[in-house]
């Protein structure tokens, strides 16, 4: 069957209301913490606190802040045991804090909605963690990929995204092909069964199916619970409703005691908290830099981002773009002469207009997966290196980081944020406005931009809207 097959079989959506989830929300009376992996995934909230540290002041002022908070592990950039023990370190401090507040938490694991990331070790760790400190583990792991917004669906156990205006199995997209965590499955039992080395069949996957979902919660809620406890379940959604319905039945299998762990998209953040999609910002309040222009930094490598850079330069053609060459940056002995040039010219620019800072387009590769994120990694850290010198030159009116590793760092070691607020998108529920609350960028607008989300014309878009409020 194809797409449109299976979407016509499953029957229009049910009916079921923001409203509802959001009073289910507070008659749990818990906290959802988001482990994200990157920063990109709080494109689809607003108002709701964000972590980059979580030490137990972080934690303690971002609790009780919002039916969710973000904490940002930036896993998608490290390796396997990095991942494993800062994926411990946060939950083990999360389930401190709430235990000393008296609050109780539940755990989603966001990462990609096209399927790259450490999975399943950052649920196994979850669940791990749980059973350690004398929770309940897990009886179920939903598997929650849909993002709508961004041309992500599931149907028929199948994942699929928009690709140059198509819509393609997953597994037949650029991001399968990604150097650290590619795949070739597009059916999600068959690729869970691949992720997990055959230790879970892709026939013991639970498919949570279209048509179920749009028979409405009830009918969720009835799958839900004769699945076998420990199950993985793949869930179908084509819509942000959709998303809604499963979310209100969890919540409601979550209220008859059962224990859930949650590895989603960006979208499932929204549906479970009981959030509306919200309003684009429009305005944005941008501190007087005396003249300075704002920064954007472009690190992802996707056709995408590409065509956006070129699209940015073409419509703003004052924009001045800065390279940094990533065969100097890992040659030892040119690597900081070249830093500080590019830190000079940004300076000089942001003087005068907006800068573009970038890597090199050659895409350089490494041999493994594990040498690939070593070889981002030093590419990042010289990113950073020149965005926190520049802010202490020159701070910008904004900042713009596109791509999910570099704008992590950008806001962690860049920016020196460990805690901040998300405003809201800047385009639907795709690019995140933060407003940080500590450190040298306090006041200074930062845009998180997936390299992966958007049309051509949306990182200009962004720029345009961010420039005009800085004149």
């Amino acid at each position: 069957m194809t797409l449109d097959d299976v979407l016509t079989a499953a029957g229009p959506e049910a009916d079921v209301t923001t409203a509802q989830v959001a009073e289910a929300v507070r008659a749990a009376g818990t906290t959802l913490v988001v482990l994200d992996d990157d920063p990109t995934g709080t494109q689809s909230v607003a108002d709701l606190p964000v972590l980059t540290r979580w030490e137990s002041g972080d934690l303690a002022w971002a609790l009780g802040r919002g039916a969710a908070l973000y904490v940002l592990t930036n896993s998608r950039s490290l390796d396997a045991a990095a991942t494993e023990q800062r994926t411990r370190e946060v939950v083990r401090a999360a389930l401190a804090v709430a235990a000393e507040r008296g609050e109780r938490v539940t755990f989603l694991s966001r990462s990609d909605s096209t399927l790259r990331g450490h999975f399943p070790l950052e649920t196994d760790v979850v669940a791990e963690e749980l059973a350690a400190a004398g929770h309940a583990r897990p009886d179920l792991v939903l598997l929650v990929p849909a993002f709508p917004d961004a041309g992500r669906v599931t149907a028929g156990g199948t994942h699929w995204t928009r690709e140059a205006g198509a819509m393609v199995p997953v597994g037949e997209s650029e991001f399968a092909r990604d150097a650290t965590f590619g795949y070739r499955s597009s059916h999600l039992p068959a690729w869970v069964e691949e992720k997990t080395d055959g230790r879970v069949a892709a026939e013991d996957v639970v498919v949570l199916d279209l048509a179920t979902v749009r028979r409405g919660p009830d009918a969720v809620l009835d799958l839900l619970r004769a699945a076998p406890t420990g199950a993985v379940v793949s869930v179908d959604a084509a819509t942000q409703g959709d998303l809604q319905v499963t979310a209100l039945a969890c919540l409601r299998l979550e209220g008859e005691g059962r224990t859930l762990l949650y590895r989603t998209g960006p979208a499932f953040v929204r549906a479970r908290v009981g959030q509306d999609a919200p309003a684009v910002v429009e305005h944005v309040d941008v501190a007087d830099r005396s003249g300075a222009g704002g920064l954007v930094v472009v690190g992802s490598h996707t056709g995408l981002t590409t065509r956006q850079r070129d699209r940015l330069v073409a419509e703003r053609p004052a924009t001045e773009v800065v390279e940094l060459s990533v065969p100097v940056l890992v040659d030892d002995a040119r690597r900081a002469a070249h830093l500080d040039e590019a830190v000079a010219r940004v300076v000089d620019v942001l003087a005068r207009g907006d800068a573009l800072l970038q890597t090199s387009r050659d895409l350089v590769t490494a041999d493994d997966a594990d040498a690939s994120l070593a070889l981002s990694r030093s590419v990042s850290s010289a990113v950073v290196e020149v965005v926190a010198r520049v802010l202490a030159e020159r701070p910008p009116r904004f900042v713009v980081a596109k791509g999910g590793i570099t704008s992590h760092d950008v806001a962690v070691r860049g920016l020196g944020i460990s805690r901040a607020t998300v405003v809201g998108p800047m385009l639907p529920g795709l690019v995140s406005l933060w407003q940080p609350a500590d450190g040298p960028a306090t006041g200074v607008p930062y845009v998180v931009f997936p390299g992966n989300v958007g049309d051509d014309d949306g990182l200009a878009r962004v720029v345009t809207r961010l420039a005009g409020a800085a004149g």
